[in-house]
């Protein structure tokens, strides 16, 4: 089976010849506007073939489909900044499990718990203070590749169709990214973590409708303590990364489908 472009079909037009109930319509029609976006027919079929293939052909990229032959080559090296923000990602997600070992999420004590142990892992621990450094600056990369690479995307016109489930994707993973750098800001429990959630606190109170739930489920109630301070590490190591993993490996799933778009 080849993959290369086909030649658009009238599929409305094809809808309205058929005799359908309003389900066969709606499901038909939400069909063909996900293969026309993710590929679905092309990929069962190379799913039915790979019983009797071992080399799948990769699909092709925008350049190859439309024979653009490299006329937009100083582009390139902004497409590295998705994989640069993957690779920071697992760098912080390595060197954030490691920490994991000697961090306690307790605001017992003056100074707190949580403040001692990351004194203790910048001071005592070998190689803490490298690790702790890692982990920061890997977490700040990583947020400046993902705002440059939405920024690469949106100016070179790769959020267009059919990709623009995708784009929603990465403005997805770019807000749940900030929400990361946010948790992870509060767990050292200093002076900075704290006003830094009173400021979260108030946001939350400000907001219509909802705020007084909200700042209670997020923080614990409207004034910082242990609760806050659990929720948070709870978001940052056991909710976020699974979540974010998870939505990384569908966004590179996605692209890998629908080939690298270069500019429009």
């Amino acid at each position: 089976m080849s993959l290369e472009k086909q030649d658009d079909f009238d599929h409305g037009a094809w809808l309205k010849r058929k005799d359908l109930t309003p389900i066969e319509t709606v499901f038909l029609t939400a069909l063909v506007y996900l293969d026309k976006r993710l590929r679905i027919v092309d990929y069962l079929e190379l799913l039915e073939d790979a019983y009797y293939k071992v080399n799948l052909q990769m699909p092709k990229s925008h350049t190859e489909q439309y024979d653009l032959d490299n006329k937009f080559w100083y582009w390139y090296p902004l497409y590295s900044l998705g994989f640069f923000s993957v690779l920071a990602y697992i760098v912080a997600a390595v060197s954030g499990a490691l920490l994991g070992f000697y961090y306690s999420p307790s605001t017992a004590g003056e100074p707190t718990v949580a403040y001692e142990s990351v004194k203790m892992i910048m001071q005592d621990v070998q190689f803490g203070y490298a690790l702790r450094s890692i982990h920061r600056w890997a977490a700040q990369i990583m947020m400046a590749a993902v705002f440059l690479h939405m920024l690469r995307v949106y100016f070179t016109g790769s959020y267009k169709e059919p990709r623009e489930l995708n784009w929603l994707l990465g403005i997805i993973l770019i807000s749940l990214s900030m929400v990361f750098g946010y948790t992870g800001y509060l767990l050292p429990w200093n002076q900075l973590a704290f006003w830094a959630g009173q400021i979260g606190v108030e946001m939350a109170l400000a907001t219509p409708i909802i705020g007084e739930w909200g700042a209670q489920l997020l923080f614990g109630g409207f004034t910082l303590g242990q609760a806050t301070l659990i929720r948070m590490y709870i978001l940052h190591v056991f909710i976020l990364p699974f979540v974010v993993t998870a939505l990384i490996a569908l966004h590179v799933g996605i692209v890998w489908v629908q080939g690298i778009a270069e500019p429009h």
